[in-house]
């Protein structure tokens, strides 16, 4: 393992009896710590491929990006963000060998640009990850009452089964990853199956077009809405993101987490350019642009009705629900464990940076993202004047809103934390044997860039606000006051506790120099 391992250096502290199964290795107790060697490669690799929520991209994002932005080159737009984005991943899993830390992209900015920088990253990543997961309770909510007024012919509104999903993800916040895992797992592998089943359907029976390639075309890129068409697209790949995010809870994080990245990249690159593919055949290359912008959401069901029956519909629209869920619990626990190592460090109340004693979870950080869900969903079911079955509330204000200002965070975390794996490396006077890594961060930071450029350019499109709307500034502002207040503070902690400022990014391997300065002390 590689030296500045904080898988390492932590072995070397028992807080239990050595050996014991399961027992937290840390200076500062057990509470101070997430509980190690918890998960492995499949587990963790189901977990964050849950957050990608393939179904709701299919159903969702997919006829959104054909219909609004009037382009029939999505498959060939996923291959090219996968190349992106596992250029990206060279610098980012090769950082992960070094820096394990539950403060994933704020950590490896800490630790490249300096703790302000971190400071400012970590309110970006809490922020950007609260409002991703907030925001997926929304539609939930409204395809819940939908589904019971088709099948039940019970009108209920749609904040009562968002808050339910609030409630039973907070549950399963406080339970142990590895049953979480076991959870997401099921969902995903479920709707996965189907999804290529339906794949299947639509190349065996094609519109009259028959099985075209024409949407690989790179001559179906152009246009204006090219741009907007990648901040949709990208978003469907958040979640790969998040395996750093488990480094300290893994067995061997110096090879599972880079395993699990790559892996989780390429099979969302491949599975959505081929699913967008099967759409485009299904639905003939010539209409599907008409046909997602006449049906959104509705385009996958009616051709899987047509094809594989009622039936299976019917399941499809249950599994698009469980599949949200799945999303949910992802994202639930990634800001929980965002709080806990800023809890940890100094960024926020130390009260977070504790862990259950029993499970070994972040509780508290769990109980944070639980109360922020609650009092957002409250405050948009509060203003919702709409009737019954209406989307405005649910989905084209808190679904579209919160989930374009989580991906533009997350955007601006990966940019940010390619420069910091440059500057890493460089620091350690690793440039010349780290050189292709180097090359390729820098690569992935520039790309990464262009399309926060057009994310935030293109935000009313995004949002479905026009032009003028003052929602064009006040919600991109949000990720650039969170940012604004964390450098801030990261200022005023280097200032007023330096030993807390130094520790940023550090995690476990601050308690061990702690350790290291009191036996000296003796």
């Amino acid at each position: 393992m590689k030296t500045g391992s904080s898988s390492e250096t932590s072995t070397n502290a028992s807080a239990g009896p050595a050996g014991a199964t399961g027992t937290i290795n840390t200076f500062k107790g057990q509470d101070r710590a997430l509980r190690a060697d918890r998960i492995g490669t499949a587990g963790l690799l189901l977990s964050v491929l849950a957050a990608t929520a393939p179904l709701m991209v299919v159903a969702g994002v997919m006829p959104t990006t054909f219909g609004v932005m009037g382009m029939e080159g999505l498959p060939l737009l996923f291959i090219i963000l996968g190349a992106v984005l596992t250029l990206f991943s060279v610098g980012y899993a090769e950082m992960s060998r070094h820096v394990h830390n539950a403060g994933a992209f704020y950590a490896y900015i800490a630790r490249g640009l300096g703790g302000t920088a971190g400071a400012g990253a970590s309110f970006v990543a809490m922020v950007a990850y609260s409002a991703m997961q907030v925001g997926i309770y929304g539609i939930l909510g409204f395809e819940v009452s939908g589904l019971l007024a088709t099948y039940l012919d019970t009108t209920v509104a749609w904040w009562i089964p968002a808050l339910t999903g609030v409630a039973v993800t907070g549950v399963l916040g406080w339970l142990k990853i590895d049953l979480n895992a076991r959870v997401l797992g099921v969902l995903l592998l479920i709707e996965c199956v189907l999804v290529v089943i339906f794949d299947v359907a639509a190349v065996a029976d094609p519109a009259k077009e028959g099985l075209s390639l024409h949407a690989f075309d790179p001559g179906t890129l152009t246009g204006a809405g090219l741009g907007t068409a990648l901040c949709f697209s990208i978003a469907a790949f958040v979640g790969f993101e998040q395996a750093p995010v488990y480094a300290e809870e893994t067995s061997r994080p110096h090879l599972v987490v880079s395993r699990v990245m790559f892996l989780a990249v390429g099979f969302v690159a491949f599975f959505f350019a081929l699913s967008s593919w099967a759409l485009t055949v299904a639905a003939g290359p010539s209409s599907i642009v008409g046909q997602s912008a006449e049906q959104g959401p509705g385009l996958l069901f009616s051709l899987t009705e047509s094809r594989l029956g009622a039936t299976f519909t019917d399941v499809l629209h249950i599994l698009f629900v469980t599949g949200m869920f799945a999303a949910m619990i992802s994202f639930h626990n990634v800001v929980a464990r965002y709080a806990f190592a800023m809890g940890r460090e100094g960024l926020l109340p130390a009260a977070f940076g504790r862990t259950n004693r029993a499970t070994g979870a972040p509780a508290t950080g769990s109980l944070l993202q639980t109360a922020i869900a609650t009092v957002v969903v409250l405050a948009f079911a509060i203003t919702d004047d709409k009737p019954a079955g209406d989307p405005t509330a649910p989905v084209l204000h808190l679904f579209t809103w919160m989930g374009n200002v989580g991906a533009l965070g997350i955007i601006l975390l990966m940019a940010g934390a390619s420069v910091a794996i440059i500057a890493f490396f460089v620091r350690r006077g690793a440039a010349t044997a780290q050189i292709w890594r180097i090359t390729a961060s820098g690569l992935a930071a520039l790309a990464l860039l262009v399309i926060a450029g057009y994310t935030v350019k293109d935000f009313d499109v995004l949002v479905g606000s026009g032009p003028g709307s003052a929602l064009n500034w006040v919600l991109p502002g949000v990720i650039g006051l969170a940012l604004v207040a964390g450098l801030v503070y990261g200022v005023v902690l280097r200032r007023t506790r330096p030993e807390a400022h130094a520790r940023i990014g550090l995690g476990n391997e601050a308690f061990q120099l702690e350790k290291a300065a009191e036996g000296g002390a003796l």
